[in-house]
């Protein structure tokens, strides 16, 4: 792009250093074009200085960079945390497909942003999930963009039932990576946790049985435990485990079976098993919700609006699981899904990870919320409320080659 050099620009940089020092830049040249960088910065004179004053700090200082953001009008951040070797990808479909087809679009209409944003899952030979997860982090900061410009939070746009939720963390995995099941509920207890969600289907019925014993009698009264096999087991396999466990007070007995018949054997597990039964992680769409509801094969719905699309299609879901009198719940990622759950009648909890095995929750948001009775206390924040902590996220950017 070529301007006058009395002409204002506005440079948008993925990274957000633009503005930056250029000898901040050097390091990332490649080796042949250095010289020709060097004399080109020794004759160089900004042509606005005045920009240069202490607002540069903008690029360090999150208060002044929020300041002087909104000053220009609203925007959106959010994110999607739950990928990692796919992050190059998802990046070039936000700035190469997503970007192209929304820009200039009213942000307000987001049905029409998302059915725009739509078309980069339909490349079939790439994975279809990659798509939807750019379209959710774009779709998530559209609705942090619209609640700041309505001055509402997002769990009262999205329907206000109530401004706390219940928090458990994802736990009890093989091998004790966080020490004997004992000490690690005693960790959740002390954070403030609600519950957590155990694993199970890496074992025998009898052996797994066992160790959710143990959890159960090492936690206090009323903290939560839903069990996760990951689709694990066989039916036969399933049923055996909650018969085992029937009077544990399990609240609910996540991907209990194999994938290649899911729905069905899910639909005998709950009906034989006497343990309700959670779902929907695992499908791209609602549709594919709507089915194990339609078969009688969960109680609780786990959609993820960041594996699937991002908040609007989340919405649709939660519509449906209404009507069947299906509880919704939501995969990981708290920043998005407290809202969600929280905003609906029919909402159930929300679920992070210790700090250890997953530090974004406890790390990336520098104003959360202080858990209290085991419920996360939603503020009048607008958006998404949260102050991102970019000191964090300099820290462990991972920039693309």
């Amino acid at each position: 792009m070529s301007t006058a050099t009395d002409q204002r620009y506005t440079i948008i940089s993925s990274d957000t250093h633009a503005g930056g020092s250029h000898a901040q830049y050097r390091e990332f040249l490649e080796k042949k074009y250095l010289d020709d960088f060097d004399a080109w910065r020794e004759k160089y004179k900004n042509p606005f200085k005045d920009l240069g004053d202490q607002r540069r700090w903008r690029n360090w200082d999150n208060d002044m960079r929020n300041g002087q953001q909104d000053s220009d009008g609203i925007v959106g951040e959010a994110y999607a945390g739950d990928e990692d070797a796919t992050l190059d990808q998802i990046d070039q479909i936000v700035h190469t497909e997503l970007a192209p087809a929304l820009l200039g679009m009213d942000a307000m209409a987001t049905e029409r942003c998302w059915q725009a944003g739509f078309p980069v899952t339909f490349d079939i030979l790439r994975d279809r999930r990659l798509g939807l997860v750019a379209l959710a982090g774009v779709d998530s900061a559209i609705w942090d963009a619209i609640g700041k410009a309505l001055g509402q939070p997002l769990w009262r746009l999205w329907g206000g039932y109530r401004r706390t939720v219940p928090l458990i963390a994802i736990g009890g995995y093989y091998g004790d990576p966080l020490g004997p099941i004992e000490d690690e509920i005693a960790s959740y207890v002390e954070m403030g946790l609600a519950g957590m969600k155990f694993k199970v289907g890496g074992r025998t019925p009898a052996e797994d049985a066992e160790r959710v014993a143990r959890a159960r009698a090492a936690a206090p009264d009323g903290f939560k435990i839903c069990i996760d096999a990951n689709q694990g087991y066989t039916v036969p396999q399933a049923i055996d485990l909650c018969r085992r466990i029937k009077d544990l007070d399990i609240m609910w007995f996540e991907e209990p079976v194999g994938w290649e018949n899911d729905a069905k054997g899910m639909r005998d597990v709950r009906m034989m098993g006497g343990i309700p039964i959670c779902a929907g992680q695992s499908e791209f769409s609602p549709i594919g919700c709507r089915n194990l509801m339609e078969l009688g094969s969960i109680d609780f719905c786990n959609f993820d609006a960041s594996w699937s699309g991002g908040p609007t299609v989340w919405r649709r879901n939660a519509a449906i699981a209404h009507t069947y009198g299906v509880a919704v719940g939501h995969h990981e990622e708290p920043q998005v899904s407290t809202h969600l759950v929280a905003s609906q009648p029919h909402g159930s909890l929300v679920e992070c990870f210790h700090p250890k095995r997953d530090p974004f929750w406890w790390n990336l948001i520098a104003n959360r919320p202080p858990l209290v009775a085991g419920e996360l206390q939603l503020s009048d924040a607008p958006g998404l409320g949260w102050e991102l902590n970019w000191d964090y996220i300099e820290q462990h950017r991972v920039r693309s080659d």
